[in-house]
């Protein structure tokens, strides 16, 4: 009867991944660039199994146990449980003389070797089982037909006896950076990568290449090396995630403004506000996140563009005391750094927000700070869609800023254009009259009901957010180019202190 058996990966994210785990008293294969991180998982897949009581055995060729050691309390791991055998020490099994502390992996034959670790294997007989590395075996082997045929040695040994083996590979001499014989060989391939970008810190991911017989999570995930291990960042399936909600409207709290929606924005909803610099688009957003809290619904700011402190400032300054609601733990305010932070990372703090801390509104400033975070736009374009999908399948209200091109003018985003995506898109411009920079706001859709289609002098100052009447007399606000052709009706009148 075949064991399907189901075991941890030491990982609790590569197990979501893996729907579960890994089907246990398999051969495996953990490939990837150096400094991927693949001693890490490998020592993690051994603790777990220690920790569960089973014996596992670490055969190492290419790190020494002190290496092996280092790494550990680099991370505050105890190894303790785990059998390190390491091909240094070959020379005393062989004979070779007390004097040769160090044996190079070179100096010894092929076939010794393997010998060496199936009779550690016999003698221990580990339930998990990690061989570091297979590129050491192809410079034993020098060779490649007997490299392979080695390592089908290995397979069939191991093939019908209660081990788990995951044998680690760096990629090192192999053609095009895949070794097509070894999949085929191994029940299960995960490979790791380490990405240098022109700026910023490296990126790191993982892709399941195969894995017989699971159901698993196909695509790229990245993750971090962190004190601890590897933090993976499992990427966002939108529709693994529904919850039943009221897509009620979630209103403003300035009157005008919430008329223009039909009462506002529904939830699970997605809402770009797009304009120049200055045009009141920050300002706009953050009045629907203090609306949020004082209904005591937690809000939370991603700030890619904006200093915190100035963020704060500002806003006092316009009457909104939102270090007031951060105190009273109703709203979060994240300082983004998009050189230091993958999209994977990113979605995955938004999802905790949203599913640990009951996060009902979502500000992200500014999509172009967001672009920053990944250089390929298209790919950039599909995480943001599974990221909005996913935020209204959990009737999240999310609210967007992009900036437009120049002050006055063209009306070209950024780098990024979601409007497409977004259900609401609210337009600022600006335009000159009586000898003022005024402000006009529209909204272009509303995906869920009405909205109102005039263009309306907006306001913003002490006395906070407040809406003209439609500018009927004006030809041109939206392209940048007003022409008044009415009569000397004054507009929307300055506050007496502005």
């Amino acid at each position: 009867m075949t064991n399907n058996r189901t075991i941890s990966t030491g990982n609790g994210e590569l197990d979501q991944i893996l729907r579960g785990g890994l089907t246990a008293n398999r051969l495996y294969l953990l490939e990837g660039a150096p400094g991927s991180g693949k001693t890490t998982l490998a020592l993690d897949f051994l603790r777990a199994g220690a920790a569960a009581g089973e014996r596992c055995l670490y055969v190492t060729l290419s790190e020494t146990a002190d290496e092996l050691l280092s790494v550990a309390a680099s991370h505050g791991w105890d190894l303790a449980g785990i059998e390190l055998f390491e091909l240094s020490s070959v020379d005393k099994v062989l004979g070779r003389g007390a004097e040769q502390s160090v044996l190079h992996s070179w100096e010894v034959e092929l076939g010794e070797t393997v010998g060496l670790i199936i009779e550690q294997a016999e003698r221990l007989q580990p339930k998990r089982i990690v061989f570091d590395s297979l590129s050491e075996m192809r410079l034993l082997a020098q060779d490649p037909l007997r490299y392979r045929r080695q390592v089908m040695a290995l397979k069939q040994y191991f093939a019908g006896r209660d081990m788990t083996v995951m044998l680690v590979d760096d990629l090192s001499g192999t053609s095009g950076g895949r070794d097509g014989h070894l999949h085929s060989l191994c029940h299960g391939v995960i490979t790791l990568e380490r990405l240098t970008l022109e700026f910023g810190a490296a990126r790191r991911r993982l892709q399941v290449q195969k894995m017989r017989g699971i159901d698993f999570v196909e695509g790229y995930h990245d993750l971090r090396i962190k004190r601890g291990g590897l933090e993976i960042y499992p990427r966002l399936i939108a529709m693994d995630h529904h919850e039943p909600f009221v897509g009620e409207a979630a209103p403003s709290g300035v009157a005008e403004l919430d008329a223009m929606l039909g009462g506002g924005p529904l939830r699970g909803t997605s809402t770009l506000f797009t304009g120049p610099a200055g045009s009141g688009k920050t300002t706009l957003a953050l009045q629907y996140l203090i609306a949020s809290c004082e209904r005591g619904e937690p809000a939370v700011i991603y700030e890619f563009d904006e200093r915190v402190g100035t963020l704060l400032v500002r806003a006092k300054t316009l009457g909104m005391d939102l270090q007031g609601y951060i105190d009273r733990g109703c709203l979060t305010v994240r300082q983004i750094d998009p050189a230091e932070l993958s999209p994977g990372e990113f979605t995955m703090m938004v999802r905790r927000h949203v599913e640990e801390q009951g996060v009902r509104a979502v500000l992200i400033d500014s999509l172009a700070g967001y672009l920053a975070a990944m250089p390929q736009e298209q790919q950039l374009i599909l995480q943001m869609h599974e990221l909005l999908s996913y935020l209204n399948q959990r009737g999240v209200l999310t609210l967007l800023i992009t900036p437009q091109h120049g002050l006055m003018g063209s009306m070209s985003t950024k780098g990024l254009n979601v409007s497409y995506m977004a259900d609401v898109v609210v337009l600022l411009r600006f335009f000159e009259a009586e000898g003022r920079v005024r402000k006009a706001l529209s909204v272009i859709k509303n995906r869920s009901g009405a909205h109102e289609d005039m263009i309306r002098e907006l306001r913003i100052g002490d006395g906070g957010i407040r809406l003209g009447a439609p500018l009927t007399e004006f030809r041109g606000v939206l392209m940048g180019t007003p022409e008044y052709a009415g009569s000397d009706r004054p507009l929307l009148k300055p506050l007496p202190d502005a």
